[in-house]
């Protein structure tokens, strides 16, 4: 499994079984999950800091609601995320990631301690160029058109198709921006420009990403598609405080698939990750 290279540490996930855990902390007070929003930056150090004393190896940091809503001010992201950042760079040794998708609050969170960027953009040019004059790790998610806008899902052909030609192309681009290949990691989007039909497909299917060559980070805690399994139906689909059973067996199904890095609520998804990638890894080796 490839490595992934952060602006301070290189992550090994070549040992069979190895994840990583990136702890959620959400600098806002509409947050999907009312679980986690941590409402001010002191209270997101407290809340981070307590995600690595339970056993996350990163924390990943935002300040804006992926959520559909109003543009937010980029002068107004940096105020609510760059304390945070700083505070638990400087109070944790865990890797801290900044989840934006703004290039400029990219650039002043690595500045401020951050080793990677999260981003629900998908690559635009400006984030790529961002990334590379930092030097810092970036995730890259599929998405088809600007973050928090609703827009109905496309249909495709075939879904983990579609997600393979789109990181082949944006990790040709970042590269061609500069932007170290062993930096990236991917992320499938899970609920973003998708059905939950094509989640489903996606997490059946996620081991053909690893063709790719990048880790795969994967984000699905407590997301609309599991409450919607768990329903029965999307509209009926249960919120997120009564998704975390679900997110458990969806979290142990990828790490199953060998998705590297699993961004999460709860530390118990986290156990279930560890024990699902280590049963998976022993049968792999028979």
């Amino acid at each position: 499994m490839p490595a992934w290279r952060l602006a301070d540490r290189t992550l090994d996930l070549e040992a069979p079984g190895t994840v990583v855990g990136a702890g959620i902390v959400n600098v806002t007070v509409d947050s999907m999950y009312e679980g986690a929003r941590s409402g001010t930056a002191e209270q997101a150090i407290t809340d981070g800091i307590a995600l690595v004393e339970r056993g996350f190896e990163m924390v990943d940091v935002g300040a804006v609601a992926a959520r559909s809503g109003p543009p937010v001010a980029a002068a107004d992201e940096v105020e609510r995320l760059i304390p945070a950042i700083a505070g638990l760079a400087g109070r944790t040794d865990a890797a801290v990631s900044a989840d934006t998708f703004v290039p400029e609050v990219a650039t002043a969170a690595v500045a401020a301690g951050a080793v990677a960027v999260n981003d629900i953009g998908g690559g635009s040019d400006a984030m790529l160029e961002a990334v590379a004059g930092s030097g810092c790790g970036y995730v890259l998610m599929h998405i088809e058109g600007p973050p928090r806008v609703d827009r109905p899902a496309p249909r495709y052909d075939d879904v983990v198709d579609r997600l393979k030609g789109f990181f082949a192309e944006r990790i040709e681009r970042a590269v061609a921006l500069g932007v170290a290949e062993e930096s990236i990691a991917i992320d499938p989007g899970l609920d973003f420009d998708l059905t939950v039909a094509a989640d489903v497909e996606i997490l059946h299917r996620l081991d053909e990403l690893h063709s790719l060559g990048r880790p795969l980070y994967v984000s699905l805690s407590r997301k609309d598609f599991i409450g919607a399994l768990l329903a029965g139906s999307w509209a009926e689909r249960l919120p997120a405080a009564e998704r975390g059973n679900g997110t458990i067996a969806a979290a142990a199904l990828a790490a199953s698939k060998g998705a590297q890095v699993h961004r999460l609520h709860d530390f118990e998804a986290l156990d279930a990750v560890r024990v699902a990638a280590r049963v998976a890894a022993a049968g792999a080796g028979r």
